[in-house]
């Protein structure tokens, strides 16, 4: 988890690696980790995002959510 944002992807609506992926390759900052199917995030490069929302943009199953920490909810 991030100091300022946590990144969730909801895994009842991803679709995966192989089948989207649309996260891990626009991710100008690399947060999410290429292993396996299912991208996870590396915990060290959480607090990187830049809020571009281009992984947001690409999941075609809506499955990321982006917490900004620092806001009130």
């Amino acid at each position: 988890m991030g100091e300022f944002i946590t990144i969730d992807v909801d895994f009842s609506k991803c679709t995966g690696i192989n089948a989207c992926g649309g996260c891990v390759r626009v991710c100008p900052v690399n947060i999410f980790d290429k292993e396996g199917n299912s991208p996870s995030i590396t915990a060290e490069n959480e607090d990187e995002c830049t809020l571009c929302d281009l992984c947001k943009r690409a999941c075609t199953p809506s499955a990321i959510t982006i917490h900004k920490r620092y806001e009130a909810c």
